[in-house]
């Protein structure tokens, strides 16, 4: 016997996909995720292996990763109290949606920007108010979001800079000017700061109470496949959002991994130096190929507005190259997204660009 369960169900399901990956997620080229390019080197998987052999298996871990949260702290050069370690840092945006909305409550999220936000915020069957990007470069409309905020009395503003996918910044004065003149709470996810021309918004989360900024460790860190997100704000807002945060939720080997590699920091910051030269050789590069648009990016990876752009997706991913298809996002008609490869892959990259521009 079938049951109708449609009752049993959140109805907030009925607006809402499933996330998935158009292309897969396999390519002998593969830019379509925004990941690090570089993996961690053998002997400092070495280590951490070591490391995490040690442990007990059969033990929970702490409730929280308080070895990995002082770590980061310390790196940070902020108080412990201020930070909260995740699976990732989608798992952090969660637990600050449901600290910080209820039915009916309002979010103010400029799009395009990364659809978690939305989707969360649907489930939750919160009320989201949207700001539209500039329509001529993509960029954040400053007023706008701080004038919805305003009128819609909204608990929560989300600002992604470097935003994905638009790959611009807010610069550290507009995200002050949002904080000062929205009385809801500020999250500032910068996922992407470590390639960004613009300074953090951390220096704000010690002056107000209402900023919570969000870090994940899997673009510059390179360890998206060990799930390790941050969010960090002041200790009374912290108690507060730490209250539905699933406990358990990371484990020994990620926390381990994460301070072996704050210990080794200098193979980030040259990865990062890579990452960036490689940019701007590519921008270069995109500038002198005809009938394409390239947007200033200050994340590590580039957007590009290109007719026909489901066919050059196509194109692309026949020749063994898979990037991101944007072109359903608002304002983004036509775009296609990749991330900074190796130069080997970025050259491949141009190369079928170039024909294409032929």
């Amino acid at each position: 016997m079938k049951k109708d369960l449609a009752h049993c169900l959140n109805p907030a399901l009925k607006k809402i996909d499933a996330y998935r990956v158009d292309g897969g997620q396999q390519a002998e080229v593969k830019l379509n995720q925004n990941e690090s390019p570089f993996d961690l080197p053998g002997w400092l998987k070495e280590e951490i292996l070591e490391e995490f052999r040690l442990e007990a298996w059969n033990r929970y871990p702490d409730i929280l990763p308080f070895r990995g949260m002082r770590a980061y702290a310390d790196f940070l050069g902020v108080s412990p109290e201020s930070v909260m370690m995740s699976n990732g840092s989608n798992e952090m945006l969660y637990t600050i949606f449901l600290s910080c909305l209820t039915k009916g409550s309002r979010v103010v999220i400029p799009v395009p920007s990364f659809s978690l936000y939305e989707k969360i915020a649907s489930l939750i069957q919160a009320d989201i108010v949207e700001v539209p990007m500039r329509a001529d470069d993509l960029g954040f409309d400053v007023d706008g979001i701080i004038a919805a905020a305003r009128k819609a009395n909204a608990a929560l503003v989300v600002l992604s800079t470097p935003n994905n996918p638009t790959s611009g910044s807010l610069s550290l004065e507009e995200v002050r000017r949002i904080v000062e003149e929205v009385d809801g709470i500020v999250l500032v996810d910068e996922a992407y700061i470590e390639f960004s021309r613009q300074e953090s918004a951390l220096s704000l989360i010690q002056q107000y109470n209402n900023v919570i900024v969000l870090r994940t460790m899997s673009k510059a860190l390179a360890l998206a496949g060990m799930r390790i997100g941050f969010a960090l704000t002041n200790p009374e807002l912290m108690r507060e959002i730490a209250k539905p945060k699933i406990p358990f939720t990371s484990n020994r080997l990620a926390e381990i991994t994460l301070q072996r590699v704050l210990k080794h920091y200098g193979l980030v910051e040259e990865a990062v130096r890579f990452i960036l030269s490689e940019r701007s050789r590519i921008s270069r590069s995109l500038a002198s190929i005809s009938g394409i648009r390239m947007f200033e990016s200050d994340a590590n990876f580039i957007i590009i507005r290109v007719d026909g752009c489901d066919e050059v997706f196509s194109t692309l991913k026949q020749a063994g190259i898979l990037v991101r298809n944007v072109s359903g996002y608002p304002l983004m008609q036509n775009c296609l997204r990749f991330n900074i490869g190796l130069e080997k892959e970025n050259d491949l990259l141009l190369e079928q660009l170039r024909q294409r521009g032929q």
